[in-house]
């Protein structure tokens, strides 16, 4: 294999490991944020509040903190070939960017409706 070859596997390699990375991360947020919706509806909040920090500091800032690796690359000039599963990593991780960030919103108005009654 030449080395502009074994270069290109690399980068592939690189990002197809970032990729799984980020997936990986951010469905660990999900679930996270999954289980502070049910503990709410326990209302057992100070609990579901935790998990909604466990979910941003260990899920969606380890996934974040993946993906960094191949956007300081392409500031450095290395360009990636485009990847269908970085694509969909990306993807996966706006999402549950989204949903956690709305299930904490969630929680916080149920909160507000239990503590009215």
């Amino acid at each position: 294999m030449s080395n502009s070859n074994e270069k290109q596997a690399d980068q592939e390699n690189e990002v197809t490991t970032v990729a799984m990375q980020i997936i990986l991360h951010a469905g660990n947020a999900r679930a996270l944020a999954d289980e502070a919706f049910q503990l709410a509806k326990e209302e057992n909040f100070t609990a579901a509040h935790e998990k909604i920090n466990e979910a941003n500091a260990n899920g969606i800032l380890k996934a974040h903190q993946s993906q960094t690796q191949i956007i300081q690359d392409e500031a450095r000039g290395v360009i990636h070939e485009p990847s269908l599963l970085l694509n969909h990593a990306q993807d996966h991780l706006m999402t549950i960017m989204s949903e956690v960030r709305m299930t904490k919103q969630m929680i916080e108005l149920y909160e507000l409706t239990v503590n009215r009654k």
